[in-house]
């Protein structure tokens, strides 16, 4: 296993300083955005396709500073019920597969999506309960008019590219736990698979262990954040929480530095499931502690991290 960052932290430094930090701190690997909400500070693949000589220079500045290229990211919402919004992210979609696929890059990360509730609707609708029989109704739409059309030809594209996509179980989003991101991957094919991000999983009540071992081998990619549950704002208003995320003191649960959540036991027995689970790639570390700066957050997950991460193929031991 290896230690990865995602990049967007790093948005108020040049690229070269980016990747020399992430070096100096004992960093392995970088996850890329590429458009849609990590933004293409980075990496703009309508500018990098356009011209092989820059394509080139980028490919080789990950190799000059010693980091590995693991992943590019993609976030948006491609099946949005706003046509324009749809599009957009759809053509990002397509734009960053492609970029992925004359890189060298094996999988991009992004979210399923969500659509409306209704083809006259303007915004997403995501649906949290079966009752009233309604929202069963707007499933069915969501699922079997909008989105497995959606992934059956988008799957396809990505596909063709030699390219695997590691959708984020997001609440928000047609995908956000197990059971949907189970049943789109029966559904479209082994194309598709999993951001593991356990922040957005902890406070939906999930085991994250339990997930690993139900997902397996369709854990494409990971993302080591942590969540951290205030038990008095759960205790009075649940988890389901609209507040802003910067008003720390009144949500019920806060993205935080790994570590900073759950203890080494916890992340040591997460690390040990991806182990048995066959993955045996980046630990991606995404920065959204509102309590730290980018520089804290990154420095103190990378050195928790160097303590839990498994690093050595077991088949080379003695006993293997």
């Amino acid at each position: 296993m290896k230690i990865g960052v995602v990049t967007v932290p790093l948005y108020a430094k040049t690229l070269p300083e980016a990747l020399r930090y992430l070096k100096k701190i004992g960093v392995d690997a970088a996850e890329v955005g590429a458009g849609g909400f990590p933004g293409d500070k980075f990496c703009n693949p309508k500018e990098l396709l356009g011209n092989k000589q820059k394509l080139r220079a980028f490919k080789a500045l990950f190799s000059d500073c010693g980091i590995e290229l693991n992943a590019l990211s993609c976030h948006r919402n491609p099946v949005h019920p706003n046509k324009e919004i749809a599009l957009k992210s759809h053509e990002e979609f397509v734009d960053t597969v492609h970029l992925a696929e004359e890189l060298g890059i094996k999988k991009v990360i992004t979210f399923s999506g969500c659509p409306g509730d209704s083809p006259t609707s303007q915004y997403p609708n995501w649906v949290t309960c079966p009752w009233p029989e309604d929202f069963l109704e707007v499933l069915d739409y969501q699922w079997n008019d909008c989105l497995l059309p959606y992934w059956q030809k988008a799957g396809q594209i990505a596909s063709e590219s030699g390219v695997r996509v590691a959708l984020e179980m997001h609440p928000g989003f047609c995908v956000y736990n197990t059971a949907s991101m189970l049943r789109i991957r029966k559904e479209i094919g082994n194309v598709m698979g999993a951001n593991l991000d356990p922040s957005h999983l902890i406070w939906q009540g999930n085991d994250i262990v339990a997930s690993i071992r139900e997902l397996k081998d369709a854990i494409y990619h990971f993302h080591a954040k942590d969540c951290r549950i205030d038990a008095l704002n759960t205790g009075r208003k649940g988890a389901l929480d609209t507040v802003a995320y910067s008003e720390e003191a009144e949500r019920s649960w806060q993205f935080c530095t790994i570590g900073y959540g759950h203890g080494q036991e916890f992340w040591k027995n997460v690390v040990a499931a991806l182990r048995i689970a066959g993955y045996d790639d980046v630990l991606s570390i995404e920065h959204e502690d509102g309590l730290m700066s980018e520089k804290e957050g990154l420095e103190k997950a990378v050195l928790f991290l160097k303590d839990v991460i498994i690093r050595e193929d077991p088949s080379q031991m003695w006993w293997a």
